[in-house]
Order: structure tokens, then C-alpha cells, then sequence
């Protein structure tokens, strides 16, 4: 069991300062969740009359992308290759100060507390993060042949679980691992085709439309992504993105 000292970032909503509070948690078991640690921390905030701290979560499994939050710095906490809700205490040893704070970007204002909006990432996909095809009935698995190498590249970028931790790891604030993930795995594929143009050039256009920054390949993005996402996504989006300025009738 381990006593911990929390230092959480408390902000009661977009217009307010904010600052951080500090919190003594005691007897936490190393095999707790780090989101279990705080519920504990909340529900006795809760009997004191206090209001609990807000932090979004959903499916507690890893893969919606919701449990967004700085922990000492680094997004989603120390472990690689790993969501905040997959963490666990054991990561920490009695006496040990946690600096918890939400994702830092114009792009993400902090809703309160913990809890940043991220509906941008919904717009970019809404601008061009789809196929428009009439689907129908399932169709056999080899009715429209994928090459191996393309379709283990397309299954890889459809891994990005849109959480923001690549926005809040880079020093600008970019998107484009997020957008590069979402605009390669429909580009690699034969479905994807109809709309490659538009889709690379509308969800860029939205991206910059959002506020978010320039990427200048620091490879912080990739580092701290919890699906491992790789960089070579940015360099596939920029041939894309040319591509279709160059091909362009209007």
C-alpha cells in the first residue's frame, strides 16, 4: 500500500484561471488503476462536501482515447505504448509526488478540470475522414484485393485512437500525426480512392482552420502515442497533400 502526494490542476471552466490543488491519498494498492486512484480521491472529496475532480474516461480498456491527461509531464503517464486508463499504481512508490494537469493546446480549451474539448479532431474527420460509398451487404473478403504491405500500413493507422496525446506532446501543438493517421489508412486502401484528392486537402485545410500548430518532426508525437503511430504517416499525408494541389482543377 502507498501514501501519495497529488498535485491536480482544478480549473472550473473555460473562462477560469485555474491553479493546482493538493491532495493526500493514502493505502492505494500498486494494483489499482490510475483512474481507479482517483476515484478513490473523489468519492472521499465527496463525502467532505467537496466537488470531485472532473477527468473524462469511457471505456477504461484503451482504446477510446478519453482518459487525457499530463501525469509528471508526460502524456498518459510514464509507461510507452500505453493509455492513462491502462496505467497502474504499481508504476509509483510510496512517498511520491504525481503532477497531474489536462492536455495543453489553443485547440483543446479545458472544459474543467482534467477535461479538455476535443470535438476539433470530429471536425477534421468530418471534413474529409470518410469513404461515401453505398456499402450494401457484406462483400467476400477477397472481392477487392489489398496488397500485404498496404493493407498491414492501412491497419496500423486505423489504430490512432484520437486522444490528443501527439497535440499535447509537440511544442506547436500539431495534429498532423492524428490527421496523417486518419487520411493514410483510407489512402493505402482501394476504397479510399474516389476521394483521395479532397480528403487530404479539406482535412489539412480543417486542421489549420482549428488553431492547431506546425509540425517540425521532433518526433514527440511518435513517442508518446499510445498506439505507436508512426511519423512515416506525416511524410505519406505531405505526399498527399502535394499530390492533390498539383492534380487540382480548380
Amino acid at each position: 500500500m502507498m501514501d501519495l502526494t497529488l498535485k491536480v490542476w482544478r480549473q472550473k471552466n473555460a473562462d477560469d484561471r485555474g491553479g493546482f490543488e493538493t491532495y493526500k491519498v493514502k493505502d492505494i494498492s500498486s494494483e489499482m488503476s490510475f483512474l481507479e486512484m482517483f476515484d478513490v480521491l473523489n468519492e472521499e472529496l465527496i463525502r467532505e462536501g467537496k466537488d470531485p475532480i472532473a477527468f473524462d474516461h469511457d471505456c477504461r480498456e484503451g482504446i477510446c482515447g478519453a482518459c487525457s491527461m499530463y501525469i509528471n509531464g508526460r502524456p498518459h503517464g510514464p509507461w510507452h505504448a500505453n493509455t492513462t486508463c491502462q496505467l497502474h499504481m504499481r508504476a509509483y512508490k510510496d512517498g511520491d509526488t504525481i503532477v497531474v494537469e489536462p492536455w495543453r493546446a489553443n485547440a483543446f480549451p479545458v472544459i474543467k478540470d482534467l477535461v479538455v474539448d476535443r470535438t476539433a479532431f470530429d471536425r477534421i474527420i468530418q471534413a474529409g475522414g470518410y469513404i461515401s460509398v453505398n456499402t450494401g451487404n457484406a462483400v467476400d473478403a477477397n472481392a477487392m484485393p489489398v496488397e500485404k504491405d498496404k493493407a498491414d500500413a492501412a491497419f496500423a493507422a486505423a489504430a490512432c485512437i484520437g486522444c490528443g496525446a501527439c497535440v499535447a506532446a509537440c511544442k506547436n501543438s500539431s495534429a498532423l500525426l492524428f490527421v496523417s493517421a486518419k487520411v493514410s489508412h483510407l489512402a493505402l486502401l482501394p476504397q479510399g480512392a474516389p476521394e483521395r484528392k479532397t480528403r487530404a486537402m479539406n482535412m489539412v485545410a480543417q486542421m489549420d482552420k482549428e488553431g492547431f500548430g506546425s509540425c517540425t518532426n521532433t518526433g514527440a508525437c511518435e513517442a508518446v502515442c499510445p498506439k505507436e503511430i508512426s511519423i512515416e504517416n506525416i511524410a505519406r499525408l505531405n505526399r498527399e497533400y502535394i499530390m492533390a494541389g498539383a492534380t487540382s482543377d480548380k
